[in-house]
């Protein structure tokens, strides 16, 4: 570690970024606006919860605002300031949904005057930093290279104007020290025993930096009727080169109910694992077999999850190690999905589906395509080939889209499997087909700035290829073809999991469309949901206030 002196330096510029905020003016032009979003409240049903559990509730939701107020950090820079500048209330909240001045459903186009483009390291980096200077930092000096391309350092400048890693616990400490404290109050009233060590050991890995601990123990964690997922978690944010870890937090209720039901598919990883269209070497790993599914009502989301588009499922966690030893979790949040279906996919589908095809638009189905892209982040493969590394490390910044797509695919995939297997009874496929393609068009809607955005244009384009579905010139409508699209599933499946086997950065690049490769016509059909007044995502109205005035309803 360097001296005490520049690190204070370090550490407060993060405070500053950008350098100046902007000033709205009235009436100036916006990129993006508030009707994009629809409100939903976020509630759920608190009585089946412990008394001890009802009390942990705000504790948790308070770690996770301070995990909110850190992505602000990481994300623009400083909150106070920028909000401040904006005197229109509508542009103000719509800064609040964008954790800054940039439209992340509008491929990050500034929305207020004055304001350049994002940087593509969003704060992770300094503002001026070329790819070309970071790669010569790093090989010059072997020592800090791991420090520099961390996940959990932000890379600032010491006063000579040399890069150097700044870790997360001491670059936020304030809300780091206030999360911790929380979590250890928590820990102390939660009555289940793996919801406790996990608790604590997730306090240390915030003043640490060490998460592999407390990833193992929150695998572990089987009969806990509540839950909270906190910390440095996903790297969409660094789209320089995809290596930083943006903080966020869930406060999750588990449905018991549901999650019963879900949990005998677990045990069918390993043969799913096995019927993957390609070669044995590109599914040679094997699924931990600690894996779960549940179903959960989440009651507030912070920081990373809740930034423009909404999470509706979880798959975590991302430690290749722990997946390989443990498995994965996959969490379904039923409320925020049931809004999702109701107030956007459904209007979607009645515009743009083929009449005699909108009965195959059903909630069971967009719930299963949802779960089923959740476990099959956990399939595959998680390292190249070569032996050189991750796969993560090898596509970088293009890692994260393309592990969507191949998400989205393989769980249609999974499914046609699990109906080859007499394990889904008297499941319609076509409900999952036709439910799919109406949330390709919901969700390719978030850009090309958002990863899940990029990989749905993908998918759009490459099973429009495959004749998978097709348009009536007339009615502007879009009609499944079942044959057709199982057999593009199978083929964007073995293209997306050899690319990934291959570490192929080259591939993927050509592979996956730009913003302003979006085909035309779809386009067109796009800009005709918006002119109709269907939003594009939700933003929730959240909080123990919101929860308090739930209960007392009931």
């Amino acid at each position: 570690m360097r001296n005490a002196s520049w690190l204070g330096l370090v550490v407060a510029a993060l405070l500053v970024l950008p350098a100046c905020a902007p000033k709205a003016k009235p009436g100036a032009p916006a990129a993006g606006n508030l009707s994009e979003y629809t409100e939903v409240t976020l509630t759920a049903d608190l009585g089946a919860l412990t008394e001890k559990e009802r009390q942990m509730i705000p504790l948790l939701i308070d770690a996770c605002q301070a995990m909110d107020e850190i992505f602000w950090q990481e994300a623009y820079g400083d909150q106070a300031k920028l909000l401040a500048g904006i005197t229109d209330p509508a542009l103000r909240r719509f800064a609040e949904i964008n954790y800054g001045p940039w439209d992340r459903l509008n491929g990050n186009e500034p929305f207020l005057p004055g304001v350049g483009a994002k940087p593509a390291g969003a704060g992770f980096y300094p503002a001026d930093l070329t790819k070309d200077e970071f790669e010569k930092a790093v090989a010059a000096n072997p020592e800090q290279a791991a420090a520099l391309k961390g996940q959990y350092t932000i890379v600032r400048r010491d006063p000579g104007g040399r890069l150097v890693a700044v870790p997360y616990h001491e670059a936020f400490k304030p809300q780091v020290e206030r999360a911790v404290a929380r979590l250890n109050e928590a820990a102390a009233l939660a009555e289940d025993a793996g919801l406790r060590r996990y608790l604590e050991l997730r306090a240390q890995a915030l003043l640490s930096d060490d998460y592999r601990p407390s990833d193992m123990a929150w695998m572990d964690m089987k009969t806990n009727g509540i839950d909270v997922v906190i910390g440095p978690i996903e790297n969409y944010e660094d789209q320089l080169y995809g290596y930083k870890s943006t903080h966020e937090g869930y406060v999750l209720i588990k449905d018991r109910e549901w999650s019963a039901k879900l949990a005998r598919y677990v045990k069918l990883l390993p043969a799913l694992q096995g019927r993957l269209p390609v070669p044995a070497r590109y599914r040679k790993e094997s699924p931990g077999s600690g894996s779960d599914l549940g179903a959960y009502d989440v009651v507030f989301y912070a920081g990373d999850c809740n930034a423009g588009s909404k999470t509706i499922a979880i798959n975590l966690p991302n430690d290749e190690m722990v997946q390989l030893e443990k498995g994965s979790r996959r969490l379904q949040l039923k409320n925020a999905m049931r809004a999702k279906f109701d107030k956007i996919l459904t209007p979607i589908a009645d515009r743009l589906i083929a009449p005699d095809q909108k009965k195959h638009i059903q909630f069971d189905a967009f719930f299963s395509n949802v779960m089923f892209h959740e476990v099959s982040h956990g399939l595959g493969i998680k390292n190249t080939l070569d032996g050189k590394g991750t796969v993560r490390d090898a596509l970088k910044d293009l890692g994260g889209a393309l592990e969507e797509g191949k998400a989205d695919v393989l769980g249609l995939f999974m499914i046609m499997k699990l109906k080859e297997m007499g394990e889904l009874g008297e499941a319609d496929l076509m409900d999952n087909c036709v439910t799919y393609l109406a949330g390709l068009f919901r969700s390719v809607r978030f850009g090309a700035a958002s990863a899940h955005g990029r990989a749905n244009l993908a998918e759009f384009t490459f099973f429009k290829e495959q004749g998978a579905f097709s348009r009536d010139s007339t009615s502007g409508s879009y009609r499944v073809d079942f044959a057709k699209m199982q057999a593009a599933v199978d083929s964007f499946s073995t293209k997306v999991l050899t690319l990934q086997g291959n570490g192929d950065y080259a591939g993927v690049e050509a592979f996956l469309p730009k913003a302003d490769q979006m085909d035309p016509q779809l386009r067109k059909d796009l800009d005709g949901l918006a002119s109709a007044d269907i939003p594009t995502d939700i933003v929730f109205k959240q909080g123990m206030e919101v929860l308090n005035a739930g209960a007392a309803k009931k």
